[in-house]
C-alpha cells in the first residue's frame, strides 16, 4: 500500500476509533478527573461548546481512547498483537493513577490492537502508519482550534446523546 493513502487512512480509522470508544464512554457527559472540569469551561468560555470541552479536557487529563489508540499502535509495533494488549493493560493503569473512574482507554487500545491486526494482516497497512495516523488524529482535536474541534466533538456527543449534563 502507498505509505500517504495508507497514513491517510490510518488516521480516518484512529480518529473514527477514538472518537466513538470516547463518546460511548461519556467523556462529553462530564468531567472524569479534575482538569477536566477546568478544560472544559475554559474551552466554552472561548467560544466553544462544553461537551467538546469536557471530551478535550478528559483525553488531556487522564489515558483514554486517544493514548489507548496510540500507545496500543506503538506496542503492535514492538510486539505485534502482544505489544497491544500489553498496551491496554499499561492505559487501564494510567487510568487507576489518575483516578479515572472509565475504561475508554483501556476500551480504546484493545478495539485498536484489534483494527491493527485485521489491518496489517488482511490490508496491507503497517504499525507505523497507525503511530503516525493517530499523531495525526490526536492534533485534529488537541492542535488545531480547541473551540472548533470542541464544537465538532459537541455535535457527535449530541447524536451519540451524551451531551454535557452539567452547565
Amino acid at each position: 500500500m502507498n505509505e500517504i493513502i495508507g497514513v491517510i487512512l490510518a488516521a480516518i480509522i484512529s480518529w473514527l476509533n477514538f472518537v466513538i470508544v470516547d463518546t460511548y464512554f461519556s467523556l462529553p457527559e462530564e468531567p472524569g478527573v479534575k482538569g477536566a472540569d477546568l478544560v472544559g469551561r475554559s474551552i466554552k468560555d472561548r467560544g466553544g461548546d462544553l461537551s467538546g470541552g469536557f471530551f478535550q479536557g478528559n483525553i488531556l487529563c487522564s489515558p483514554d481512547a486517544s493514548a489507548g489508540t496510540l500507545l496500543s499502535s506503538i506496542g503492535f509495533l514492538v510486539l505485534g498483537i502482544n505489544g497491544g494488549i500489553l498496551a491496554g493493560f499499561l492505559v487501564y493503569i494510567g487510568n487507576r493513577l489518575c483516578a479515572d473512574p472509565g475504561y475508554a482507554g483501556t476500551c480504546g487500545a484493545l478495539t485498536m490492537t484489534v483494527i491493527l491486526y485485521i489491518c496489517t494482516k488482511f490490508f496491507g497497512f503497517t504499525a507505523e502508519m497507525f503511530i503516525v495516523g493517530m499523531v495525526i488524529a490526536i492534533f485534529t482535536i488537541q492542535g488545531i482550534s480547541h473551540p472548533y474541534s470542541s464544537k465538532l466533538l459537541g455535535s457527535i456527543a449530541a447524536k451519540f446523546n451524551r451531551s454535557a449534563k452539567l452547565e
